[in-house]
């Protein structure tokens, strides 16, 4: 029998510390997992949900997008996986009468875990202006007003359409023929403030802003750097893979500012090994580097491969340099100016240190370099990833087996949401294929990103947001002015499975409508219909849910959008043509469209058939082919920056907790950092704490500094004595998102710079 929702929040004053993990994983996971997946969904339904997961007949896991291998597991899920699913498919309902009984400053006064907690939204809401209650609206007048509010505006820019990386292939590129086809390219996504550095930094360096490895790739490689990356809480089926390729032969480093046991070792449940003989060990190097200092890392790399070739030769892959690159001079040249000093102090790393992993690179035979959030948060993130790539191309890795980048997205489909067209800032011929396809003219004038749609709103130019999923308010930085933000507006729409802040934190009016998740069946038309996601991996396959949907009435995404379609575009002039009702009852119609504009889409529902997988082309690494300007890789000379922390002050990084995917918590424990029962902590170095006049477990507030003078305050932080670099600290976001400043972002991609935090640490006065 699955349990009740809390009744109220967790007392943060209940933290404790004790037990950190070193290893991964195991019979604990195992066990936490089936624990959270009986409170939500009883016993009988978690078995018949978690044995669907990934297979494939069934569903794709809503979690993270790594990819699957052709043969699968029969508990083809990990621990996070388990949870996601479990919040996903749990049997608590969120009905009307709940927002009956919970005004909206109820709701406004519970965080993000009780709100989750409370279950599947079933009925569209609508909180009117001036209301203290959310009351329940029928689906076609809930449509008809979100239709309205937007035919209403002076002009298409006023409005402002969010997407989370969940959303279906299908949905999300009817969503942006929506938004093009209402006139404006405002199309900011979760990408906007992750990996949006990745794709800037590949784009114009190998001419595609996706990784160019398969899973094989990962199996096969000699040596696997894994950088500012967490695979145990953020990625655990990724340890399988890394497990393979150990026992293949291959040499992993790891490069974090924290030893997490995810990358430590790791006790794979699945097999003997793992649950009775101490599982593997994974990192034979980790490298404890200075927050902002993996550039620094990525260049003592180059320049001690640099150093080698010419005192020994034999160590860069002239014929490849040659062929099918520019720029490797000026790169050279800038590596060889570099100072073995500023590089030690950019890492924190000795010397010695930098030129062993060097050595590996060096001595390896095909060379993967992994990556997340840890290396595309920071101002410099974009030449960071120059110079991750610049390493690579010195020995030809890049089109061969083995060799790569792989950087490692979070969303299950937020790749696949971008190659469906959710972008800001579309291709010219991407907008002519559609042009085309649908009888119309789509705006060419750029859209906002999440920073520029923020500032939009806060300075009057946006009246309406929709959001296609995801928690606004909590995944966005300088939440004050987010919540400021979003209450300028006439109308704020959330598109959503469960309950978060993003529905507490509202325009003048807001629309709440309930929607169909992965492990949900969609019948339309008669017909039980299947979505589609890619992979991290560029792996295109087909999902399909099988329980029963918390509502008889309850749309799809797809179905959401199709009739907005249908009731925006009435009428109106230069407006896509398509048959929406069709659509709507049949999504190999869309699946259609898509094979016709999305190149690599050729034959689509052919090719998802019986259950297969669709691979999408990937030029850098079948041809070794480059879409850049000179139709080759390009090396780039990149000056070496990294953070400068004032005396007295700290460098925080915001992240994950165990129980957490992204603003999902599942709990307020952090098992492998021994950190239970609350998540208002701030993770110091033991020196530096002394240094600063405080004690572990001092509770203080967090204030940021930046150079707009603005005071940002995060409070009752309880200090957590942890091995972290001198001068460096961790925090778990939603929680300290309210420390990053809006416009401290990275060059040329616009990330927030969420890594790259000073903060100074003020001692809470005790009450009078």
């Amino acid at each position: 029998m699955a349990k009740k929702p809390p009744h109220s929040d967790i007392d943060e004053a209940q933290v404790h510390v004790s037990g950190r993990k070193k290893v991964a994983v195991g019979v604990p996971a195992v066990l936490h997992s089936l624990k959270i997946a009986n409170d939500q969904m009883g016993i009988k339904r978690s078995v018949q949900t978690l044995l669907q997961v990934n297979q494939k007949d069934g569903f794709d896991c809503p979690g993270c997008a790594w990819p699957e291998e052709e043969k699968r597991h029969i508990a083809e899920f990990c621990e996070n996986g388990a949870k996601a699913v479990a919040e996903e498919a749990t049997i608590r309902r969120v009905t009307p009468a709940f927002f009956a009984e919970h005004s909206i400053d109820d709701l406004r006064g519970h965080d993000d875990y009780w709100l989750g907690q409370q279950g599947r939204l079933t009925h569209p809401m609508v909180l009117e202006e001036g209301a203290t209650h959310y009351v329940p609206i029928s689906w076609d007048d809930a449509l008809r007003e979100v239709a309205d509010a937007l035919r209403g505006l002076d002009d298409p820019d006023e409005a402002v359409f969010y997407t989370s990386g969940r959303t279906s292939n299908e949905a999300a590129f009817l969503y942006q023929l929506l938004v093009r086809g209402f006139g404006t390219n405002n199309l900011p996504d979760c990408s906007n403030m992750c990996h949006e550095s990745s794709g800037s930094a590949l784009v114009e360096t190998i001419g595609i802003g996706k990784g160019t490895v398969t899973i094989d790739d990962i199996h096969n490689a000699d040596l696997l750097i894994i950088a500012g990356q967490n695979p145990g809480t953020n990625h655990p089926r990724m340890l399988s893979a890394l497990e393979k390729a150990k026992g293949r032969g291959a040499t992993i480093v790891a490069v974090n500012p924290l030893p997490e046991a995810g990358l430590m070792r790791f006790e794979n449940p699945q097999t003997p090994k793992g649950v009775i003989l101490g599982g593997t060990k994974l990192a034979d190097e980790f490298v404890q580097i200075r927050l902002g200092g993996d550039q620094a890392l990525f260049q003592a790399i180059g320049k001690h491969l640099l150093e080698v070739e010419e005192r020994e030769g034999g160590v860069l892959d002239h014929p490849f340099i040659d062929a099918h690159t520019t720029g490797f001079e000026a790169y050279a040249q800038e590596v060889r100016d570099v100072e073995w000093r500023d590089l030690v102090s950019a890492t924190g790393v000795p010397e010695t240190a930098l030129r062993r992993v060097a050595e590996l690179v060096r001595t390896s035979k095909a060379t993967i370099v992994c990556w997340a959030m840890g290396l595309t948060q920071h101002k410099h993130s974009v030449a960071m990833l120059r110079d991750v790539v610049n390493v690579l191309l010195l020995q030809g890795n890049m089109g061969r087996p083995g060799a790569g980048v792989c950087p490692v997205r979070g969303h299950s489909n937020v790749q696949g949401d971008r190659t469906m067209g959710i972008y800001e800032k579309p291709a010219e011929n991407f907008l002519q294929w559609l042009d085309d396809e649908f009888a119309f003219h789509a705006p060419r004038k750029h859209g906002y990103d999440t920073v520029e749609a923020i500032r939009a709103m806060r300075d009057g130019k946006a009246r309406v947001f929709v959001a296609m999923g995801g928690n606004f308010v909590s995944a966005t930085p300088d939440t004050n002015v987010v919540e400021a933000a979003l209450a300028n507006l006439d109308l704020t729409v959330q598109v959503s499975t469960k309950l978060n802040r993003s529905h507490a934190v509202t325009g003048r009016r807001a629309i709440i409508l309930p929607t169909l998740g992965r492990t949900d069946r969609d019948i339309r038309g008669g017909g039980e219909q299947r979505v589609t996601v890619e992979d991290s991996m560029s792996a295109v396959h087909a999902s399909r849910g099988r329980l029963v949907p918390p509502a008889n009435d309850m749309l799809s995404e797809v179905a959401i959008v199709a009739r907005l379609c249908a009731m925006v575009f009435e009428g109106r002039q230069n407006a896509p043509v398509a048959d929406w009702a069709a659509l709507e009852s049949d999504y190999t119609g869309i699946r259609d469209h898509i094979s016709r504009v999305v190149p690599g889409f050729e034959d689509f529902e052919a090719k998802i058939a019986k259950n297969r997988t669709l691979y999408l082309p990937n030029a850098p690494r079948d041809e070794r082919s480059f879409a850049t300007e000179s139709g080759k890789a390009v090396f780039t000379a990149n000056r070496l920056e990294y953070p400068f922390i004032p005396h007295g002050r700290l460098l925080l990084q915001t992240l994950r907790s165990h129980d957490q995917y992204n603003t999902t918590i599942y709990g307020k424990d952090d098992r492998y950092r021994g950190i239970h029962g609350g998540r208002r902590v701030i993770m110091v170095n033991e020196k530096d704490i002394h240094e600063l006049g405080f004690a572990e477990n001092d509770v203080v507030d967090l204030v940021s500094e930046w150079r707009d003078g603005v005071e940002r305050r995060a409070e009752e932080f309880r200090i957590v004595a942890y091995s972290t670099p001198r001068g460096n600290a961790a925090a778990y976001y939603p929680e300290t998102n309210v420390l990053v400043p809006l416009d401290s972002t990275a060059d040329i991609s616009g990330t927030p710079t969420s890594k790259s935090v000073i903060v100074r640490l003020e001692r809470r006065q005790p009450a009078v």
